[in-house]
């Protein structure tokens, strides 16, 4: 919304020449949407599809011209012809690894002006900043290896005075628009984490599964470094998440493993989400692992429960989100957070459960605030389900433990610095 007013000011005073904004594909039709909403006077031009050659002509009599990250690396060359006033990057996070083909392509586009839009400009570490600055200003953070040398690797061990000066040097180009300053009016959010116990059986699969993975890293840690063993402290880490969530989502190859077991956590979430509806809510269910809605799906099919479904095999996005929004009597929506997690506006329910949260705060706030924004008018109620004594509890101490390093450069943003060995004898701890 502050994107198109600014971009229909520019021209209001005369500035006609034309704007490129990119994104990803999951939010291209948004934008058209928004566009055509509330700056219906603007020339806008989609270059999408198979069929583009036709589509370039145009982009000179265009205010506004939407294409997607993906198009503009096949595309380079023809939007290479023309001089935007604007180019300006959706969910810029897609180039926070500079070296990319897409990073590349993003920084040939010939512009008066360059904007980044995201709500994770670090993600995991500072060096996506890097990738950020590098597009908008070339050089302005130095070059690319002096930057990890004399900024990225002081903050991480420790030194504030680098710090600051990192925050010094950004801050006068970041705009941050928090809600307690675009929407004072909003109603307020309660967020709450809901803890639920394993079954038995449940309880038993997850030590035996923790020892085993404990070990197995634990000796990939003392050979390789936790540095070069982050794929398999991730892939252990994956397998007790998936036992946490319901352990027909391990597909794991071990001897005496039975793995169809009833799940704690989807047990509360059954009594859960029946209060909610029956209460007369409506609610936005995300989960990161897609078998986990399946099972959550087929639950709802057998009960009777009218629901809206995504995830990023879905073919009819935004038939969903429409039929969400204009029906009230569907009171669930199922969302992949990676297919769903941005881009829409679901201001129709008022409950958000984060099935299965995972490192990054900002990634789930971002997923909630699919519903908590501008047009919500009830109070928003968010739950995170926690599987208690097990790696997810241990997740949300080390969350509390290692946040504030992005938060001191780009307030509000959360990420992580190395785990320990000690860290990772925590997270699997029976």
């Amino acid at each position: 919304m502050q994107t198109l007013s600014f971009i229909q000011h520019l021209v209001e005073q005369g500035i006609t020449a034309p704007n490129l904004i990119v994104m990803p594909t999951s939010v291209l039709p948004n934008w058209e949407r928004e566009a055509a909403r509330f700056v219906p006077d603007l020339r806008t031009l989609t270059i999408y599809g198979t069929h583009r050659e036709g589509m370039f002509t145009k982009i000179k009599k265009s205010h506004l011209v939407l294409t997607t990250y993906g198009l503009l690396r096949r595309d380079l060359d023809e939007l290479q012809k023309y001089n935007f006033n604007a180019v300006i990057l959706d969910e810029a996070q897609n180039i926070k690894n500079p070296n990319t083909i897409t990073a590349r392509s993003v920084r040939h586009i010939n512009a008066e002006f360059r904007l980044c839009l995201s709500g994770t400009p670090i993600e995991n570490n500072l060096f996506e900043l890097w990738s950020l600055f590098e597009f908008l200003m070339p050089g302005f953070l130095g070059a690319q290896n002096a930057f990890k040398r004399g900024v990225v690797k002081p903050i991480k061990d420790g030194d504030d005075e680098t710090l600051s000066f990192l925050r010094t040097r950004v801050r006068p180009f970041i705009l941050r628009r928090t809600k307690s300053e675009v929407a004072k009016d909003l109603p307020p959010k309660m967020e709450s984490t809901y803890f639920c116990a394993l079954t038995g059986e449940q309880a038993e699969l997850y030590a035996v599964l923790a020892k085993t993975l404990r070990d197995q890293v634990l000796s990939t840690v003392e050979k390789n470094g936790i540095a070069k063993s982050q794929m398999s402290i991730l892939d252990a880490l994956l397998k007790l998440r998936q036992v946490c969530c319901h352990p027909r989502l391990l597909k794991l190859d071990m001897p005496g493993l039975v793995t169809n077991l009833p799940s704690g956590k989807f047990d509360a979430f059954k009594d859960m989400i029946t209060d909610i509806v029956e209460e007369g809510h409506r609610v936005l269910v995300f989960s990161q692992f897609v078998q986990m809605l399946h099972i959550i799906r087929s639950w709802l099919l057998i009960t009777g429960t009218p629901f809206c479904y995504l995830d990023g095999t879905s073919k009819d996005r935004f038939g969903q989100v429409d039929a969400f929004n204009t029906s009230p009597d569907i009171p669930i929506f199922l969302i992949s957070l990676k297919a769903g997690g941005t881009g829409l506006n679901l201001t129709g329910a008022d409950y958000v459960i984060h099935y299965d949260p995972w490192w990054n705060p900002a990634v789930e706030n971002q997923a909630t605030d699919r519903t908590h924004r501008i047009g919500q008018t009830r109070q928003v109620f968010s739950y995170k389900l926690i599987c208690q004594n097990t790696v997810e509890e241990k997740i949300l101490a080390l969350q509390d433990a290692k946040k504030g390093m992005a938060d001191a450069i780009i307030p509000g943003a959360e990420t992580w610095k190395s785990l320990s060995r000690e860290d990772l004898e925590m997270l699997f701890e029976v």
